[in-house]
């Protein structure tokens, strides 16, 4: 039987300066123990010797319709508290709290797949997705993904609900998700951990609302890559399998980043980004976005790659050769480029691309540059793409639940952090998909990714899925890629959601008449 085991042995602990970089990314910086200062009544204490009361009881259910393509779907909206039981002692030791969207009207619910939806960080709730993305609601945006007051919502026509029931979810101590106990929190904090409880919350779901006949799809965004890609093989080991699993911004091997391979793989997105500002050699700047990323792919994975090898043993004619070429994609003084042994980090490229403008580049989404303080001699303390997006969800999200789907916390939804103490383990669950191909070799993945993205670049996405352990025929048939001209959070720009949900209307498609 399939429960959530606190007694998991968990990864090598990792202190959060030492996890990859995905861990900085959507809700990273909520990843440190709080320690919860005397009259701090915002950050939780996951040392402290009491709890509070956590607010459960059943589901609060609503009624709603939404028309997408001309047509009106009735749905029903249920948002509770899961208990996620000890498997040895059947104690409940936490609660994690989600919603839950089902159309109406369905007689035969193995035809109508259901998608259980996640954030990342680790330390972040999974207001992003539900809001901002696959909901039937989303967050009143600008078409470029900016947010102004006043902050409201409305009718989403990408939202997945057409296709497949959803369910978001949110980590424990993030969103309203609770320990019964401080003390209980630490064993869900943790890769191995974070996983074995999803697991046992999709359990326990799966029973609460009878879904074992229904497709099972798993979508995950960021550090949520890391643990849908778990998931996916826990679950199917566990005799749950997946029919599909969605991957948004994706960190599953932290190998990807290692060494003078992470130069290798964020080159593409620095071309991108010097593309996006006008940087570029001219005849690069005549190039599609397409065409573009894949003259830096191949320039990364080829001339780049074998210099970074070569080193000391290159000619003076070799090396010359290959800074121009690095000047010509990513915009920066070849002689810059030279000083710095061909390595540019992504502190440096951001301070620099833009310097004459007194302006730095953004780390979640590129394309939205801030003002550089004290010339780069330090970096801004907050990322500005995600500054301007965090002002809109909470205000937007507390508003929708409480007046349209009646739910009336009283408890701190944490957005990003505030709720979770330290995360142990090691972002390497490429394994786990791996084995959820070889045992289910008819599953489907779908991975996504921005252009402008640089908390998980997609020359790291493309290097992984490449150096994957599976058939050739699942390489060929199971496999889709998607490349959007936006950030780590595509969906915030309105024509790279409306593509990306193109391309995920295929990937349901072809998930539920696998063969």
């Amino acid at each position: 039987m399939l429960r959530f085991n606190l007694g998991l042995p968990l990864a090598a602990a990792l202190a959060l300066a030492a996890v990859p970089l995905c861990a900085q990314a959507r809700g990273g910086r909520g990843a440190t123990a709080p320690t919860g200062p005397v009259g701090d009544f915002f950050q939780y204490n996951p040392t402290a010797k009491e709890a509070a009361e956590i607010p459960t009881g059943p589901p609060v259910v609503t009624q709603h319709q939404i028309t997408l393509g001309g047509q009106t779907l009735a749905y029903t909206a249920r948002v509770g508290m899961m208990p996620i039981h000890n498997a040895t002692t059947g104690v409940v030791e936490g609660y994690l709290n989600y919603t839950y969207y089902s159309k109406d009207g369905v007689s035969d619910i193995a035809t109508r797949p259901v998608t259980y939806c996640f954030n990342g960080g680790p330390g972040s709730g999974t207001i992003w997705l539900h809001m901002g993305a696959f909901g039937p609601k989303k967050i009143k945006l600008e078409p470029n993904g900016m947010s102004a007051p006043p902050y409201t919502y409305e009718d989403n026509p990408n939202t997945l609900l057409d296709q497949t029931d959803l369910v978001f979810i949110d980590a424990m101590g993030t969103g309203w998700s609770r320990p019964t106990k401080p003390e209980y929190g630490a064993d869900f904090w943790g890769v191995d951990n974070d996983i074995a409880a999803f697991a046992e919350f999709i359990r326990s779901f799966t029973n609460e609302y009878d879904r074992w006949a229904s497709p099972r799809f798993l979508a995950g965004e960021s550090y949520g890559t890391t643990r849908a890609a778990g998931l996916s093989g826990y679950l199917t080991d566990h005799d749950m399998p997946v029919a599909g699993v969605f991957l948004l911004s994706t960190i599953i091997n932290s190998e990807s980043r290692a060494g003078d391979l992470a130069f290798v793989t964020v080159l593409p997105t620095q071309a991108m980004t010097a593309w996006y500002y006008h940087k570029v050699a001219p005849d690069l700047q005549k190039l599609s976005a397409a065409d573009m990323s894949k003259a830096a792919l191949d320039f990364a994975g080829h001339e780049y790659m074998q210099a970074l090898y070569d080193g000391a043993r290159m000619s003076a004619e070799q090396r010359v050769k290959v800074v121009n070429d690095l000047h010509r994609f990513i915009g920066l003084p070849a002689d810059y480029i030279s000083q710095n042994d061909l390595r540019i980090s992504l502190g440096q490229f951001s301070t620099e691309l833009l310097r004459s403008q007194h302006e730095m580049t953004s780390r979640l989404d590129s394309r939205f540059p801030g003002y550089l303080p004290n010339g780069g001699a330090e970096s801004t303390p907050f990322d500005f793409s995600d500054a301007n997006i965090e002002n809109s969800f909470l205000t937007a999200y507390e508003q929708y639940m409480r007046h349209e789907l009646n739910y009336k916390n009283p408890d701190i939804y944490y957005v990003l952090g505030g709720g979770i103490g330290r995360w142990s383990g090691s972002y390497d669950t490429v394994t786990n998909l791996e084995d959820a191909f070889a045992r289910n070799p008819r599953m489907k993945l779908m991975v996504a990714m921005g252009y402008y993205d640089f908390a998980t670049v997609y020359g790291a996405v493309e290097w992984t899925l490449a150096q994957m352990k599976i058939s050739p025929q699942v390489r060929e048939h199971n496999i889709m890629t998607g490349h959007y001209e936006s950030g780590h959070m595509v969906y915030i720009d309105a024509a790279a959601m409306v593509k990306m949900r193109a391309d995920m209307r295929r990937f349901y498609e072809g998930a539920m008449n696998a063969k």
